[in-house]
């Protein structure tokens, strides 16, 4: 059963939590940082992408930009613009976008996701891996949110739905992204002790839906403290959704080059698992096994014979399917967590950042896919099996920097 617990959070007063929060650190290049950073000494962008704040030319991975980062963490808290929760508390995070989405920030067990009660879909990228551990161990904090998902139980949704009704939030903005982000304080010790029973009780597990190199970095990182350890970095950072409520996008891809093909080849080597037709229009797949593919300016609709795939659970896969058949075959591309010629696009960013990439010519070919379920997200976590990494993105995003939890 899953094992949470509250914690005593570092964050921003209600008066400056618009300005700290920040989108994810992962959804952002150093540019895009750069300019959403402008002019806000508070967001927090300047812990999660610090080398804003050093020269452009700087490796984002040195050792200088996690120190930074950390400078930046302590200075925020010498400032006020931070401060210490007195207790621990659980927080409820709703997220509105048209549609309600409402999750539990707490901490959940390392053991927990080690013992597999908190279930994996893919597999991690090891540089990813030790940008979060760098991360993590200079700065004594984890910044980023795991998302977590669970099989919606409604006893416990009763509970913390009774909760927002009685209570007043402690933040409630709109987002530069029209995202509104409502966040409540929940500091009674029976309340908090009845939410960590149900979960305990009701949850057998909890799904990684978003933040796979997050968690395994916390992981990683309790294990290299050794004896420096401590109870804190025990658990690591979460927010838990029902399924009921969770939106899964595409995650996207484009590709640097045709593997040495002219465009002609590559077109006519995709017929062979595929019915290829062109487009006057940029295509967004609406069924299973259906993709778009941007290539020198043209749209094309990619439909995948049924003889190009295996029907078990992850065969029919789309991400399966583009990896086994066109990434792998054609291009070359054996594993896409290491591999520098692919590249990975969120389903938000929509069809435009695809055609942006290629038209700057710095990638030569964009797919677009059809979003997994829910319930396939479930059903492959709990048969043990992984799918290809970067197979769902989940929108909208929880926002950094409104709950941090320290670990040293």
């Amino acid at each position: 059963m899953a094992i949470i617990k509250p914690f005593t959070a570092l964050r921003p007063g209600a008066n400056l939590a618009k300005q700290v929060a920040s989108p994810p650190y992962d959804v952002l290049n150093s540019s895009e940082a750069r300019i959403e950073a402008a002019g806000n000494p508070y967001s927090f962008l300047h812990i999660t992408k610090s080398e804003i704040d050093l020269p452009e030319n700087i490796d984002t991975h040195s050792q200088q930009v996690y120190d930074k980062a950390k400078e930046n963490l302590q200075s925020f808290q010498q400032k006020g613009i931070l401060f210490r929760e007195e207790k621990p508390c659980y927080y409820i995070y709703q997220l509105m976008d048209g549609k309600n989405q409402t999750g539990l920030v707490c901490t959940s067990s390392i053991d927990d996701y080690e013992n597999n009660i908190i279930k994996k879909h893919e597999l991690t990228r090891p540089d990813k891996e030790l940008d979060r551990i760098n991360h993590i161990k200079t700065t004594g904090a984890q910044t980023g949110n795991v998302f977590l998902a669970y099989k919606t139980d409604e006893t416990l949704h009763k509970t913390i739905e009774d909760w927002k009704a009685s209570h007043h939030p402690q933040y409630d903005f709109i987002a530069d992204d029209g995202i509104k982000h409502i966040v409540w304080v929940v500091n009674d010790d029976d309340t908090n002790e009845r939410i960590t029973k149900l979960f305990l009780n009701n949850i057998p597990y909890t799904y990684i839906a978003d933040g796979h190199h997050r968690a395994a970095s916390a992981a990683k990182v309790r294990t290299a403290l050794g004896n420096k350890s401590t109870a804190e970095a025990n658990y690591f950072l979460t927010t838990l959704f029902p399924s009921d409520q969770l939106n899964i996008l595409a995650y996207n891809r484009v590709v640097k080059d045709i593997n040495g093909m002219t465009e002609g080849e590559f077109l006519k080597s995709l017929e062979k698992n595929f019915l290829v037709g062109k487009l006057d229009k940029a295509f967004s797949p609406a069924s299973l096994h259906e993709f778009g593919m941007y290539l020198n300016g043209n749209w094309y609709e990619l439909l995948a014979k049924e003889s190009s795939y295996e029907k078990d659970p992850i065969g029919v896969l789309d991400v399966t399917i583009l990896q086994e058949n066109v990434l792998d075959k054609i291009l070359a591309i054996k594993d896409v967590r290491t591999d520098k010629r692919i590249d990975f696009i969120g389903g938000i960013r929509g069809l435009d950042e695809l055609e942006k990439r290629v038209d700057s010519g710095e990638m030569k070919v964009a797919f677009s896919l059809y979003p997994i379920s829910i319930q396939q997200l479930f059903d492959i976590a709990d048969s043990g099996t992984i799918m290809p990494p970067k197979s769902t993105w989940f929108e909208p995003k929880l926002r950094d920097g409104l709950l941090t939890h320290l670990i040293l």
